[in-house]
């Protein structure tokens, strides 16, 4: 019999959906600025890891496995709709290579990081990372989805760990990318910006339309059927092609990272079609990436949590600077300003939920280009944080 106070599956999913919309009701209400250092992300994840590890709802249950299989894919789908790459690179302009320039950072660091502290990790720790490197190039589902490549079992320590440190290098990293505006005279000085590239930047974010339109019955059957499709067709693809081991049978390439590959290449192809004016698409796609999140929480298991987490959170705390190196280089290279600098990093490290908070601080007219950054951080996410996990494989 189960012990738990809460275990049918529509019981699960009233937890699931109510934690975070809890959260997100309280911070429009409270417009508290506590949620700006600690956002909601936070308390979705940990409310359920304490209501799984305390009995009120259950660690395993076939809600868990149907969102893993069917979920997931969904709303990498519906997420990736929002990609506008041309759009992106007619108003950042060289903005675009210092984010890919962050993102090499991250590629770069983790291997780095790891190897400095891998000896006081658990076993699989790189797993852990190359997680952790997926919501440091995309964003929140892009580290569910490379978990998933890379086969990550949500339920492990390294899991946990990755999503701890994602939140507590969060508190460093964006009061830095805030207060960088302070910087502005000497980091342009340093950079040697073009006078006129501001005005110019502001001017082409200006007239970047992002309104896609009322959002109506019909949208959500839109979105909801071209999400089933991809995921229909990316999982029978992906069972037919061969699995690639190593010499000592340790898997490279399995049928899940088939699987979140095709996703990714289709999402991005329909980026390109009438499917991306389909309006609520981001709105819609981040429901489901934080339903997931407290999904995640639920899976968690406390008891395997030791002393290694200090030494993954010093790994990350290094991975992070090196970034900041990477970028700095980037920006004195192409003769970026500083708020393109720290829209960059913060559509990398901090995905959709924190660019916008950064452009605000920095440049309000740069807000909706801030999302567009983001949303092509989401579509390099998941091939560039696997190549991050297969490095610290390597290292490991």
């Amino acid at each position: 019999m189960d012990s738990t106070l809460i275990s049918s599956s529509i019981g699960v999913i009233v937890v699931l959906a109510g934690i975070p919309a809890f959260f997100f009701m309280l911070e429009k209400k409270t417009q508290w600025k506590l949620f700006n250092f600690f956002p909601p992300l936070l308390f979705i994840y940990l409310l359920p890891v304490v209501f799984s590890n305390t009995n009120i709802i259950p660690n395993e249950s076939p809600v868990y496995d149907f969102m893993g299989v069917n979920l997931l894919p969904m709303f990498l789908t519906i997420m990736l709709l929002d990609v506008d790459v041309m759009a992106t690179i007619r108003v950042m302009g060289k903005g675009i290579f210092v984010m890919l320039a962050g993102t090499l950072g991250v590629v770069v660091g983790a291997p780095i990081a790891f190897l400095i502290v891998k000896a006081g990790l658990g076993e699989g720790a790189w797993q852990g990372f190359g997680a952790l490197a997926g919501s440091w190039i995309g964003g929140t589902g892009n580290m569910l989805a490379v978990a998933q490549m890379i086969d990550l079992d949500d339920t492990s320590v390294n899991y946990g760990y990755a999503v701890i440190a994602d939140n507590a290098v969060y508190l460093i990293w964006l009061p830095i990318m805030l207060g960088s505006k302070n910087m502005a005279k000497w980091f342009d000085k340093f950079t040697k910006v073009p006078k006129d590239r501001l005005e110019k930047m502001n001017r082409l974010a200006g007239e970047l339309t992002q309104d896609k339109g009322e959002m109506m019955m019909r949208h959500f059957l839109y979105l909801i059927f071209f999400g089933a499709l991809v995921t229909a067709l990316a999982t029978w693809f992906s069972g037919m092609i061969p699995v690639v081991k190593t010499s000592d049978g340790i898997t490279i390439f399995s049928a899940n990272t088939y699987k979140i590959l095709l996703v990714t290449i289709m999402g991005i192809s329909l980026s390109f079609t009438k499917a991306s004016k389909i309006p609520g698409s981001h709105a819609f796609s981040m429901a489901l990436i934080y339903m997931f999140v407290a999904r995640m929480g639920a899976r968690a298991d406390l008891s395997n949590i030791d002393g290694s987490l200090f030494w993954f959170l010093l790994g990350a705390y290094i991975w992070i600077f090196i970034h900041g190196g990477f970028l700095l280089a980037a920006a004195r290279i192409f003769k970026v300003d500083v708020h393109t600098a720290a829209i960059a990093s913060a559509a990398n490290i901090g995905g959709a939920a924190s660019a916008p908070i950064v452009a605000a601080y920095h440049n309000r007219t740069l807000v909706p280009v801030s999302i567009l950054m983001a949303m092509l951080g989401y579509a390099i996410g998941n091939p560039a944080a696997f190549l991050t996990a297969l490095l610290c494989k390597f290292v490991s």
